[in-house]
């Protein structure tokens, strides 16, 4: 569609249906890899269209001219969204919960948003002011930005909640990012009484023990880290495998030694939920990947077995108190006064998933995205599941849903469409802070003359769809 309103020269229209689905499209233009090009049916006769240059084209369009366009939104609700961590994920989340109708704040650690891409990407290919552009179409969306705003210093999941935010999203990243902050040497505890396991075996004295522990996901060094738990005093310990007990892949040798050690290990499981009480963890809610019976654990201290905190969608939850009274405690909690009971879940798995569910599935992160467009889907994906858990909304499976293993019928060959010659976007070794100038206008109009509209044809039709 965004190429058909280039060809017709409209090209603010164009931009506004780019960011429908994309909040840094001026971004993107310049480093995605555009693997979609590799699905484009021009591919039969000659080359895929330069379907990122038309994207970059219609960008720089909008930003020389400096009239933004921006996407439709829903009308105002009155949810309110934290979003913490302000990289490409974060900021996407806020953005797509902004178009439905709420009002995202984003937090970030440091004094600057972008994340990775302000940190790693070259200069010549991403400058500054390009980045710039794209997060103050972000804020004009109605997203808050909070800079230097440290999880579990700063701002808490609890007080966030207590402060009448009805939902919080985290969204902080990896490895990678605690390295481009120079953080690597101080512990991260995004979730109250939560650590990685990285950080454990490192970072002993900056970790608070509980009474009892549940790490979640396999490695060499779980023997190391039941050990040392022990010796902080952990008096129960138990380990999460989604892999089941009769698995090749299981080592029956370092399951037999946690288990002599004393942790209780648990095969094909995952989690699903957690649960506290304001600064503190209470528990976990565990699945059976094969049967999909759940069960609760109650533990204070969760040790996470990845490069990176899982992505959970955090509400706050009602309780009755000792006299039965739940509406006072409900009115406690909005006077802040009361304690904040809070629960975090995971995000929508695909339909087809199998036995995915739980965090550090194959769907979850555990490091950090391989690619910034990976991320926005991510945010995307974020901002729909914090929009159903506010209100309540359950998953709907749609039908006849394109999986992983849908069989498609696709074509092989093309007719009477004539070789074409895709138009090379140059480069200018002249400049310092770009890689280049872009497609002029005329080469633009050509290379959209190049689309075949695939997308807009319908493959099945119904005697009510005419």
């Amino acid at each position: 569609e965004y190429i058909r309103l280039i060809k017709e020269g409209d090209y603010q229209g164009s931009i506004q249906v780019i960011k429908e689905r994309n909040p840094f499209p001026t971004v993107i233009s310049r480093i995605c890899p555009a693997v979609c090009e590799s699905s484009c049916r021009r591919l039969l006769t000659d080359e895929p269209v330069a379907i990122n240059h038309l994207k970059r084209f219609v960008c720089d369009y909008e930003m020389n001219q400096k009239n933004r366009s921006l996407p439709y939104k829903a009308p105002q609700t009155d949810k309110r969204v934290a979003v913490i961590g302000g990289g490409v994920e974060g900021l996407s989340a806020a953005f797509f919960s902004a178009r439905l109708g709420h009002a995202p704040t984003v937090f970030e650690a440091s004094d600057q948003f972008g994340g990775i891409l302000r940190q790693a990407i070259e200069r010549k290919r991403l400058s500054m002011d390009v980045l710039d552009w794209d997060i103050e179409g972000i804020e004009e969306m109605g997203v808050v930005l909070s800079p230097n705003r440290r999880m579990g210093e700063d701002i808490t999941i609890a007080g966030l909640l207590r402060d009448g935010y009805d939902s919080v999203f985290t969204a902080t990243g990896g490895w990678d990012s605690r390295l481009a902050r120079k953080e690597a040497d101080k512990t991260a505890n995004i979730f109250p009484g939560t650590y990685l396991l990285i950080d454990l075996l490192r970072l002993q004295a900056q970790i608070k023990a509980g009474q009892s522990a549940v790490i979640v996901g396999d490695s060499v060094k779980l023997p190391e880290a039941v050990s040392q738990l022990k010796e902080m005093g952990v008096k129960e310990i138990t380990i999460l495998l989604r892999a089941f007990e009769q698995d090749e892949a299981v080592d029956t040798d370092r399951i037999k030694k946690l288990q002599e050690a004393g942790a209780d290990v648990r095969f094909g499981c995952g989690i699903t939920k957690l649960a506290g009480l304001d600064e503190k963890l209470t528990g976990i809610e565990t699945i059976a990947l094969d049967t999909g019976v759940q069960s609760d654990i109650y533990t204070d201290m969760l040790i996470i077995g990845s490069g990176r905190f899982p992505e959970v969608v955090f509400t706050r939850t009602v309780e009755t108190d000792v006299a039965g009274d739940s509406d006072a405690v409900e009115q406690a909690g909005a006077d802040n006064r009361g304690p904040v009971k809070w629960e975090g879940v995971e995000l929508i798995k695909k339909p087809d998933s199998g036995l995915e569910l739980g965090l550090l599935s194959s769907q979850d992160m555990i490091s950090e995205y391989p690619s910034a467009v990976a991320a926005i889907n991510g945010g995307r994906k974020a901002a729909a599941a914090i929009h159903n858990r506010m209100y309540g909304i359950e998953y709907q499976e749609s039908q006849g849903i394109i999986g992983d293993r849908t069989r498609l019928q696709t074509v092989h060959a093309l007719d009477l469409v004539a070789p074409l010659p895709r138009h090379i976007m140059q480069t200018d070794t002249a400049l310092k802070d770009r890689f280049s100038t872009g497609y002029s206008t005329q080469e633009a109009s050509g290379e959209a003359e190049r689309c075949l509209r695939c997308g807009l044809v319908c493959y099945e039709k119904s005697d009510s769809a005419g």
